[in-house]
């Protein structure tokens, strides 16, 4: 029996799968926050704030310089740029916060999980050596620096 062994991120993409986990654990929050009952209001201020600081920074980058590397009808490409979209609107959305702010963390997990285990290994398959480096040399790693102001979370 052949075991199936992941695929091993490129070093260049390393950074973006380390933002990536940032995302997941704002999914996270979001839900432990409606675990313990905290009011929607707060979860959506930590929201906004993580979103503008955060997400849209590397959604830029991402859309700019990673899935350009594929062709621009490439449906992982366009399905990619469709999600970012998505919770583009999701998280302007100030109506019905609850239900909003649920749907979010899980289209957001769900993205993520699609670049990392799909979208990501298909450039990494097609990408030169030297359109990786190019994300090598203009990513910069993000240095989360958390929102203490209220963690709703703990």
């Amino acid at each position: 029996m052949t075991e199936n062994k992941p695929l091993k991120r490129h070093k260049s993409l390393q950074p973006l799968s380390r933002d990536h986990h940032h995302g997941l654990l704002l999914a996270w929050k979001i839900r432990t926050g409606f675990k313990k009952e905290v009011e929607v209001e707060r979860i959506k201020v930590y929201t906004d704030w993580f979103y503008t600081t955060h997400l849209v920074p590397h959604f830029k980058m991402e859309e700019a310089h990673v899935f350009s590397i594929l062709p621009e009808d490439h449906p992982l490409r366009m399905q990619a740029i469709d999600e970012h979209k998505q919770i583009d609107a999701l998280a302007s959305t100030m109506t019905h916060l609850e239900n909003t702010l649920v749907k979010l963390a899980d289209v957001l997990e769900g993205h993520i999980r699609f670049e990392e285990r799909v979208l990501f290994p298909e450039i990494q398959s097609v990408a030169t050596a030297k359109e990786m480096e190019h994300i090598d040399e203009i990513h910069y790693e993000q240095n989360l620096e958390e929102n203490t102001i209220d963690e709703f979370w703990k």
